[in-house]
């Protein structure tokens, strides 16, 4: 089996027991995702099956869409509401200055990694130094705040959707909302609902998939590609993976022969090479 399956992620549940999940369901365990989602967080979660696993960064660097809601007034260690209260507030801030701040961060800016998460530093995750309660200098990414809709305000709880860059940490922004605010501010819940060109509309849960109501995404759904119908000749070529010049402004060339997908071939320098081989 080969696809890519949109699956839409129930709360309660880190991405890898999704995976664990659908490797029972659907009886392989070739089966990967791209890009974690928290435990705490619902929505889009991309799986690749079979030969398709390979694709996983090539599905990934791309915009992901989210609505959130965060409440004012209260800071955890882990920057959402699953972790421990370490700071409180009483001060109340004003709706106008709440847009005005959320608004500013429509910006490319260095966000800091929260510290419960699994970013490695000297080959550990950061959460087993939090774990250890060891110090250590938390890195920092650049990243892409591309819009920022305020949907609620409503009692110091604040609703938005914003699209962001890959590898940016939606409870360290608001965190940071929460300090430019000179308050706190702690994620209460979160839906990813869209990851690119795949949206939460188009995706299943996991007792949809028990119930085989669902449908599998394939190369040409997902990659810009052209689709070549190959001769017998290029046929013992392309099975045998040499690398070929072939003018197109795509970025990968699927190979069919006899209607069977048998290669995904990639540009890279100029010429393309063997990718995936399918068969």
């Amino acid at each position: 089996m080969n696809g890519i399956l949109i699956v839409n992620k129930e709360a309660n549940m880190t991405s890898r027991d999704v995976v664990n999940k659908l490797t029972h369901i659907l009886h392989t365990k070739h089966i990967g995702h791209t890009g974690t989602l928290d435990p705490i967080a619902t929505g889009v979660l991309v799986c690749v099956i079979g030969k398709y696993t390979k694709l996983c960064d090539d599905l990934t660097s791309t915009y992901k869409e989210y609505i959130a809601e965060f409440k004012l007034g209260i800071k955890t260690d882990t920057y959402d509401y699953t972790g421990n209260i370490i700071n409180t507030s009483n001060k109340k801030v004003a709706n106008n200055e709440i847009k005005n701040i959320i608004n500013s961060y429509v910006k490319t800016y260095n966000q800091e990694v929260p510290i419960y998460s699994s970013v490695k530093i000297n080959g550990r995750k950061l959460y087993e130094y939090a774990r250890n309660n060891e110090t250590v200098i938390l890195p920092k990414r650049e990243v892409t705040i591309k819009s920022i809709d305020i949907l609620s305000i409503k009692d110091n709880i604040i609703k938005i959707k914003c699209l962001v860059s890959k590898g940016t940490y939606i409870r360290s922004l608001i965190n940071d909302i929460g300090i430019s605010l000179g308050t706190y501010a702690t994620m209460i819940s979160l839906c990813r609902t869209k990851q690119g060109i795949f949206d939460i509309s188009n995706s299943y849960t996991l007792e949809d998939i028990k119930n085989n109501n669902y449908k599998l995404l394939n190369l040409e759904d997902v990659l810009d590609l052209d689709i070549i119908n190959v001769s017998d000749n290029l046929y013992k070529l392309i099975n045998n993976g040499v690398s070929i010049d072939y003018t197109s402004n795509k970025e990968y060339l699927l190979f069919r022969y006899h209607n069977e997908d048998i290669s995904l071939y990639k540009r890279i320098d100029n010429k393309y090479h063997m990718y995936i081989y399918l068969k």
